[in-house]
């Protein structure tokens, strides 16, 4: 049953949800919207962590329903190692639906000094190997490889991001891959800072299979307003969590501004994927608190 508090913060026009404050920490003297109450419904959402082959088996013991792992790491094994790493996935049980960290800075996006010959080089090797994992969408935040050196033009550097994007769409097409932008802070990059700013990146390549994710930690440290899941609804493919203060999992709904971006998820009907992207002291405990959090959250 919908809590008076809840039916009251759904009702809210979207813009008083939005003000730049919600994106600081709970505090004693604001209150926030209680989450949903859970029903039925729980549970369309999958919710995964973000981890390397070492705590693959951590994963599912704490009860995450997939791992999204490193695509570099992946990729850079030797034809040895990652069948090794294959069988140790397959035992493990859990699925890889998802990875991230696409590229290495070693492999430049943009600049004066790229190569499109080592960068499709790389990409090819690593979507054959996802796909024999069976991965469906990789993650694109890659801060290192898409930076543009000081004195190149922003301009540049977009044109140069479009045109990796069409290339690689095309490999990832004929995988059955999704590559998804992550825009990611001003700390981790200097292009692509905003969910907005990967929208139009997504748009400029015009590919089905390059669109976009949000996560909520870069969301909240560059303030940006959570409308943007709403307007990048037709192209939002995946999504990262943590709790923004310390970069933590996400334990209690009061202990930061969840509200606004949950709502607009929510309104928009997402059932893809969230993983959580974070760290903790405590994986067996705190898991399923994460997991049971993010459950609710989705819940009308």
């Amino acid at each position: 049953m919908t809590t008076p508090r809840l039916a009251l913060t759904l009702i809210l026009p979207i813009a008083a949800l939005v003000s730049l404050d919600a994106w600081s920490p709970a505090s004693p003297e604001r209150a926030l919207p209680a989450p949903p109450q859970a029903t039925s419904a729980a549970g369309a959402v999958e919710v995964g962590w973000c981890v390397g082959l070492d705590r693959i088996a951590d994963a599912k013991a704490a009860g995450f329903q997939y791992v999204e792992m490193n695509t570099t790491q992946l990729t850079t094994m030797s034809d040895a190692e990652f069948d090794a790493a294959a069988e140790r996935i397959k035992a493990n049980g859990l699925p890889v639906p998802v990875t991230n960290s696409f590229l290495p800075g070693t492999i430049r996006l943009t600049g004066p000094d790229i190569k499109p010959d080592e960068q499709m080089t790389y990409v090819i090797r690593a979507f054959t190997r996802l796909q024999r994992l069976g991965t469906r969408i990789v993650v694109f935040g890659s801060g290192g490889a898409r930076r543009f050196p000081d004195g190149f033009s922003k301009e540049e550097a977009f044109a140069q991001l479009v045109d990796f994007g069409k290339r690689i769409a095309v490999e990832a097409r004929a995988r059955g891959i999704t590559v998804a932008v992550e825009p990611l802070r001003v700390q981790e990059s200097n292009i692509i800072n905003s969910a907005r700013e990967g929208l139009a990146l997504v748009k400029a390549i015009n590919d089905p299979n390059f669109q976009l994710m949000i996560d909520f930690f870069h969301l909240a440290s560059e303030k940006e307003d959570p409308q943007i899941v709403i307007d990048g609804k037709d192209y939002l493919r995946h999504l990262h969590m943590a709790n923004p203060t310390g970069r933590v999992f996400p334990l209690k709904w009061e202990e930061f501004d969840y509200a606004p971006f949950f709502a607009n998820l929510r309104k928009i009907g997402y059932k893809g994927r969230i993983s959580v992207e974070a760290s903790s002291k405590d994986v067996p405990a705190e898991g399923p608190m994460s997991i049971a959090l993010l459950k609710k959250a989705f819940v009308n």
